[in-house]
C-alpha cells in the first residue's frame, strides 16, 4: 500500500518542473535537474474530467472510483465571435487542443493499480495539507499581493475557462522554475522568485498558462501521484512501482506538450514563448542574449543520434528542443490561428503526426 507523503516530503526538493532541463542560477543542493511536473510531465485529458473518492461504503481507504465524461468542444458563430473578441479558449476543457498522445495515455494511466493506489493518497491529502509549508515559507498572489502577477494568473483563467487558481511565489534564486500539484479540484502554482526577474510579461503568461493548461486538463492528482510514486521507489519497493513510474513518465512528456500549447493559447506570442524556453535553458540573462537559436535547435538532430537518446525514456519533461518544434507546429494549426483572430491553419489530428515524429524517443 503506498501511503501519503510526510509533510515534508509534499513540498519536494525535486519538484514538479516547468522545464525537462531546468537551468541552474547558482550551485544546487540537488543532483538530478530532471524534476516530476508541471513546465515540471508544462500539460491530459481536460475533457475527461477526473472525480476521485477516497473511500468507498465499505470503507477501503485505497479504493478510487473515477467518473469520467469527454465532450468535444462545437464551434458556433457565437462561440467563434466570443474568442474572436476575448481569446476565450476554454469551453468544458481542453480536448479541443491537447495532443493526442496525452489524451491516450492518461486513459491507461487509470487501469494501473499502483497509480490508482498513489492517486488515492494524493486525494487524500488535500489543499490543507499541501499548502501547509507554502502558507509559512512562500507568498501567497492575490488581487493586493502582487497585483500584476495575479493579473497574469487571472488571464489566463479566464482564456482557458477555468477557475483562478491558487498562486504562490516561493523564494528561490536556484533555477528558473514553476510547478503545480494537489489535485484536479484543489490545485496550487508555485512560481520561483527567479522566474518573475527573468522572464518579461509575456514570457511569464506563457508559464503561467503551461501551469493553468495542467489544471484544466486533469493533470494535476497525476502528477502528484508521480513524484509519490518516484519518492516511493527511491524508499523501498523500486521494483513493485517501477512500471507504473515508467508510465507515468511517459504520460508526463506528452502532457508537457498539451500544456505548452495552453501556455501558447493563453500569451498568444510564439516568440515569447520560445523565448521562455530559452531563458529556462540558460538561467542566465546574459547568455540568453548570445545564445544562437538555429544552432540550438539542430541540438535535436544530435539528440536521435546514439544509444544516449534512450536516457530520455526516464525523463518526465521532453528535451526543449523537442519542445519548442512541437510548439512550432501547433502554431501553425488552425486552433491558435483562430485564437489570434486569424483564419486557416492544419487540423489538430495533421499537427499531432507532425509532433508524434518529432517527440518520437526511439
Amino acid at each position: 500500500m503506498i501511503k501519503a507523503l510526510s509533510l515534508s516530503e509534499q513540498i519536494p526538493k525535486n519538484e514538479p518542473t516547468f522545464g525537462a532541463t531546468v537551468a541552474k542560477t547558482v550551485d544546487r543542493n540537488q543532483t538530478n535537474t530532471d524534476q516530476t511536473s508541471s513546465l515540471t510531465p508544462l500539460e491530459g485529458t481536460s475533457n475527461d474530467t477526473s472525480q476521485e473518492s477516497s473511500q468507498n461504503s465499505s470503507g477501503n481507504n485505497n479504493a478510487i472510483q473515477t467518473a469520467t465524461s469527454s465532450e468535444l468542444a462545437t464551434l458556433d458563430f457565437s462561440t467563434y465571435v466570443t474568442q474572436k473578441k476575448t481569446g476565450f479558449v476554454g469551453e468544458r476543457g481542453g480536448d479541443h487542443y491537447a495532443f493526442s498522445g496525452d489524451l491516450k495515455m492518461l486513459k491507461t494511466l487509470r487501469t494501473l493499480k499502483p497509480i490508482e493506489l498513489a492517486v488515492a493518497s494524493t486525494v487524500r491529502l488535500g489543499k490543507g495539507v499541501l499548502s501547509g509549508d507554502l502558507l509559512g515559507t512562500s507568498v501567497k498572489v492575490g488581487p493586493n499581493q502582487y497585483p500584476k502577477v495575479y493579473s497574469l494568473v487571472k488571464n489566463c483563467a479566464d482564456t482557458l475557462g477555468i477557475p483562478v487558481p491558487s498562486v504562490y511565489i516561493q523564494p528561490r534564486i536556484d533555477s528558473v522554475n514553476a510547478y503545480t500539484y494537489g489535485t484536479d479540484k484543489e490545485s496550487i502554482i508555485v512560481l520561483h522568485s527567479v522566474t518573475v526577474d527573468y522572464l518579461s510579461d509575456e514570457e511569464l503568461q506563457f508559464v503561467i498558462g503551461h501551469e493553468c493548461g495542467h489544471v484544466q486538463n486533469g493533470h494535476v492528482v497525476y502528477l502528484t501521484a508521480l513524484r509519490i510514486l518516484t519518492e516511493t521507489a527511491r524508499a523501498f519497493l523500486g521494483w513493485f512501482v517501477q512500471p507504473a513510474l515508467i508510465a507515468l513518465q511517459s504520460w508526463s512528456r506528452a502532457a508537457e506538450l498539451t500544456c505548452d500549447r495552453a501556455g501558447l493559447l493563453c500569451c498568444k506570442n510564439e516568440k515569447a514563448a520560445t523565448h521562455a524556453f530559452l531563458k529556462l535553458v540558460t538561467g542566465s540573462t546574459k547568455l540568453y542574449e548570445q545564445i544562437n537559436i538555429d544552432q540550438y535547435l539542430d541540438q535535436l538532430r544530435e539528440s536521435r543520434e546514439g544509444i544516449g537518446r534512450a536516457a530520455e525514456l526516464t525523463k518526465s519533461h521532453p528535451y526543449i528542443p523537442k519542445r519548442i518544434e512541437a510548439l512550432k507546429a501547433f502554431a501553425q494549426s488552425e486552433i491558435y490561428l483562430r485564437a489570434i483572430g486569424k483564419q486557416g491553419g492544419l487540423s489538430l489530428p495533421e499537427i499531432d503526426q507532425k509532433v508524434e515524429e518529432l517527440v518520437r524517443v526511439m
